[in-house]
């Protein structure tokens, strides 16, 4: 990363950000990253919800919190913040004027909803047939809930997520659980960008731009991944099974002397090797063991014979003893120890951006793109922006001289 602007993968493409809270900033934000120019369109004085979901919140420079939640920035970065009421006539005016000189257009708003403001795809297309406009909505724009909202939360439970998340009904704590993060609304977003760049790409070869209908729904049924394939192909719906694998085994959490530790081993190679270097060869060539099929079959006999042995070693020993092996083995972090890895910092995973806007935060951190492109990397322009902070750069980059600004934000337009 470098706060340079080097030539980036997206330079001269021109987003227009309609889209709240997480999974179309996500999408944005990639975009952004990879040198869009984002222009993020928020309620005066209001702003996107996430300024306000918190705690935690952004510490100002003296270590006070300030009135940003942290939720906002970790998806809102290199984008230029603008106000505009598009509930008032002057305010669709510009919006419409901004996406007739947009490539993009990223919403997030319920079926319909941006019709009234004259804002939806049919109209802004008939202005500007080479724009590329994303919805994003919980159900997609047919079908009996296509007029529904959709929360991540909502779609986990839907999909059968939470069904095959958290441990069986029949052990202590068991239960349907929720993924820490908005798992359905991030993939949601990296879908979206996806298809932003398929669109771009087919519009080179057209001239043509079309509509994108990205739903949570979709999505969340897209990553159950093998998990939806075995039902599919069997007729049976799994279950939840904790941190142990339907497919393989073993490969899953065990406990060792100070606390726990992650094996995930694949192949019959991998627990042969961990076999020798703990000190039990045989269990390789134990008719039990021998595949992972059968290992599969046989979890409840090897499980407890492998976890008595990993008692016996702290997590750093395996670590240690398995890294020249070949077999995956790793600490169970929390966020705070993973930032802390060697590896992570060598990535340089954490990045840091300073804010001029006037409100007292000097800088804002953040995780960085893992998009690492040779030639056209991401590059780091703003952090996340103050409400309403390009507001009069933005509108005079379109040619609103001061006089027609002043107006408008005396009109609480802008």
């Amino acid at each position: 990363m470098t706060m340079n602007k080097p030539a980036a993968a997206l330079d001269g493409i021109k987003v227009l950000d309609l889209s709240r809270v997480l999974a179309g900033p996500w999408c944005t934000q990639i975009l952004a990253d990879l040198g869009a120019d984002v222009v993020k369109i928020e309620r005066p004085g209001v702003g996107d919800d996430t300024r306000t979901w918190g705690p935690p919140f952004i510490k100002d420079a003296d270590g006070n919190d300030t009135d940003q939640a942290s939720y906002f920035t970790s998806c809102n970065r290199n984008k230029r913040s603008v106000t505009i009421d598009m509930a008032t006539p002057d305010g669709q005016a510009l919006l419409r004027q901004m996406a007739a000189q947009a490539d993009i257009v990223v919403e997030n708003f319920k079926t319909g909803g941006l019709k009234q403001y004259g804002l939806d795809h049919e109209s802004l297309r008939a202005a500007n047939p080479r724009l590329i406009y994303c919805s994003v909505t919980g159900f997609g724009h047919d079908g009996p809930y296509a007029e529904r909202a959709g929360y991540d939360l909502m779609i986990q439970a839907m999909t059968g997520m939470m069904s095959i998340t958290g441990r069986p009904d029949d052990v202590p704590g068991g239960g349907p659980l929720r993924v820490g993060v908005a798992l359905t609304d991030l993939f949601t977003g990296v879908y979206a960008s996806t298809a932003i760049l398929a669109a771009l790409q087919v519009r080179d070869r057209t001239g043509e731009g079309q509509h994108i209908d990205m739903a949570l729904l979709d999505v969340g049924m897209a990553i159950l991944a093998n998990q939806a394939s075995a039902f599919l192909n069997t007729g049976k719906a799994p279950g939840r099974q904790g941190n142990t694998h339907p497919s393989l085994a073993p490969y899953q959490d065990f406990p060792t002397q100070d606390g726990s530790m992650l094996l995930a081993i694949g192949n019959n190679g991998q627990f042969a090797r961990f076999c020798e270097a703990a000190g039990h060869a045989e269990w390789a060539s134990d008719a039990r063991f021998a595949t992972n099929t059968l290992r599969v079959k046989h979890r409840l006999v090897l499980i407890p014979m492998m976890e008595e042995l990993t008692r016996t070693r702290t997590t750093a020993a395996w670590v240690a003893l398995l890294e020249d092996k070949a077999v995956p083995c790793g600490p169970i972090n929390d966020i705070a120890q993973a930032f802390d890895d060697a590896q992570v910092q060598a990535r340089g995973l954490k990045v840091t951006l300073p804010r001029d806007a006037g409100d007292g935060i000097a800088s804002i951190s953040g995780v960085a793109s893992p998009l690492r492109l040779s030639a056209t990397p991401p590059v780091l322009r703003h952090a996340p922006p103050a409400l309403g902070q390009h507001t009069q750069e933005v509108l005079a980059e379109m040619g609103i001289d001061a006089a027609r600004f002043d107006a408008l934000r005396s009109a609480g337009v802008v």
